[in-house]
């Protein structure tokens, strides 16, 4: 970091923090465009999205060559344009990549990115805002900011209320974070509520057994079993399990039963779960199994289910030692079972891994 004086600025130019507005007393030395007003805020938007996004940068900040010829002038404006819409992905795939690794204040700077590279390129007023609302609605309520959260989700509702032609994924984020909120807040009909709408928009985008629903119905479940409603809160957490269960076996079986594949064809076709899926998959089918682990009459049944569906996950997303580590605890688990032997599908994954490990 250089080292800026504030009043040495030329005359009009105000150099500003860029996480709080701040007046700037430090420069980033890589790409002399990015100021901060301490090291604190520097250190975060280098942790948060900066160490990945300070070159791409450069581009945006500094005076574009003077082109006298119209043609090169548009060329000139459709790259930048196109640069933005990069830096708009990028910045909002960290931020989720932050989110579901449960770490929220690293999730403000790259989301405040993407929305600020939004308005940039779209507007004020336009749905391709809400994505980065909704990102930071739920990093604050992570952190417990909730009039903060509750300020932008009320700006992404009325962004979406506005837009007539608004997916249904979109109103199926918007929802579950609202859910999100009101769980926060200990209103658990209204939670309920906007989770059920949550699922009813999913499954009208993607249909009722597809892993986009199950994310509202893992919240449902949290819903119930703070409410000490365990019957509900287990029908839910095993629906979520079933249906993850089926989408990674759907996955899976497409390499077994094409066996003259190889594994780099495998790995290709791997890309069918996206690294959001997956992380959003680990978080609520690890948060389940804690809870069929930590229960105190534990269902052997029902863990080897979920240990099942995790292993293929790790498998899946070719984290081989997690693979690896969650296949013995399956294995064990299985042979705990009355009468149980190994069925099919489990011999053929635990076969697979021991395979890949070997190698290694």
């Amino acid at each position: 970091m250089a080292a800026i004086n504030p009043l040495s600025n030329p005359k009009g130019v105000k150099l500003q923090c860029e996480l709080c507005n701040s007046p700037a007393h430090l420069q980033c030395s890589a790409c002399k465009v990015t100021y901060y007003c301490d090291s604190d805020h520097q250190q975060a938007d280098w942790v948060s999205i900066h160490e990945k996004i300070c070159q791409l940068l450069i581009p945006l900040r500094i005076a574009q060559p003077f082109s006298s010829s119209a043609e090169e002038r548009s060329h000139s404006l459709e790259q930048l344009l196109l640069r933005k819409k990069h830096l708009i992905d990028l910045t909002l795939k960290e931020a989720q990549k932050h989110l579901y690794g449960g770490r929220h204040a690293d999730v403000i700077p790259a989301a405040m990115h993407s929305l600020s590279f939004t308005i940039d390129v779209f507007g004020l007023a336009t749905v391709e805002l809400v994505p980065a609302y909704l990102i930071l609605a739920e990093a604050n309520i992570g952190l417990g900011h909730l009039p903060q959260a509750e300020e932008y989700l009320s700006q992404a509702y009325w962004t979406v209320l506005k837009t007539t032609d608004c997916s249904n994924a979109i109103r199926s984020k918007l929802h579950r974070n609202l859910g999100l909120l009101y769980s926060a807040k200990g209103e658990f009909e209204e939670s309920l509520r906007h989770f059920s709408n949550d699922v009813y928009f999913a499954s009208e985008t993607a249909g009722t057994n597809h892993m986009s629903v199950t994310g509202g119905y893992f919240h449902m479940a949290n819903i119930f079993f703070r409410q000490n409603k365990m019957d509900i809160a287990d029908s839910l957490y095993t629906e979520v399990t079933d249906i993850w269960h089926a989408h990674l076996s759907k996955l899976l079986n497409v390499h077994v039963n094409e066996s003259s594949r190889s594994m780099s064809s495998l790995e290709k076709d791997q890309e069918n779960l996206d690294e959001n899926q997956e992380a959003e998959a680990l978080q609520i089918l690890s948060a389940i199994c804690d809870i069929r682990e930590q229960a105190p009459k534990k269902d052997p049944a029902k863990i080897m289910h979920i240990l099942h569906t995790l292993t293929m996950l790790h498998f899946i997303a070719m984290d081989w030692p997690k693979a690896e580590e969650f296949g013995k605890k399956l294995l064990l688990t299985t042979q705990q079972l009355p009468e149980e032997k190994i069925s099919d599908d489990i011999a053929i994954l635990l076969r697979l891994i021991e395979l890949k490990c070997t190698a290694k």
